[in-house]
């Protein structure tokens, strides 16, 4: 069975990359940017807000054991996609919520989970859904973070809680 490509934005990469790298099914997990107009972007860049960049997890996996579906169920468990621009206390449009999709099937997929998911949330659900264009891989210090650093003080107080929170609501699907 093929592996397909997904990309999604929902706030810092960080904690996503955490999440969707203890998956079944997800083979690789890098974080990057998409959605912007600058050719490779540097963090200091994108920071700025001046690139239209998100910060994403591009993820490959095997929809045999995962499907897309699947994990933009765990993507909506782990962000709050009804804040415009921001995630916590992680302000700027480079922590929108976005869903990149590579194929007419993720989009239409995901325009039904947003349809089906919408009643749950109190205020309207602004996450984007565009079409991918290209995705930029984040520089090395970036990838794999939070295991490699989760006693730094955002990754113990932002990122660890989500991990835990999504480890007990999701233990079924843990590699």
């Amino acid at each position: 069975m093929p592996t397909e490509i997904a990309s999604l934005a929902g706030g810092c990469f960080w904690c996503l990359e955490a999440v969707f790298g203890k998956l079944q099914g997800v083979y690789k997990v890098e974080s990057g940017y998409a959605g912007g107009t600058v050719p490779n972007p540097s963090y200091q860049a994108v920071c700025t807000g001046e690139t239209g960049h998100a910060e994403v997890v591009q993820m490959e996996f095997d929809p045999s054991i995962i499907s897309y579906e699947e994990l933009l169920q765990v993507f909506f468990s782990v962000h709050d996609p009804t804040t415009l621009n921001r995630q916590g206390a992680d302000i700027g449009t480079q922590y929108r919520s976005a869903i990149y999709y590579h194929s007419d099937e993720q989009k239409e997929i995901a325009e039904k989970v947003i349809a089906e998911i919408a009643p749950e949330w109190k205020n309207p659900i602004v996450t984007e859904v565009t079409a991918f264009d290209v995705f930029y891989r984040a520089e090395q210090y970036h990838q794999n973070y939070f295991a490699l650093n989760p006693s730094q003080p955002y990754c113990a107080a932002v990122v660890a809680p989500k991990l835990k929170k999504f480890k007990q609501k999701f233990e079924f699907k843990l590699k």
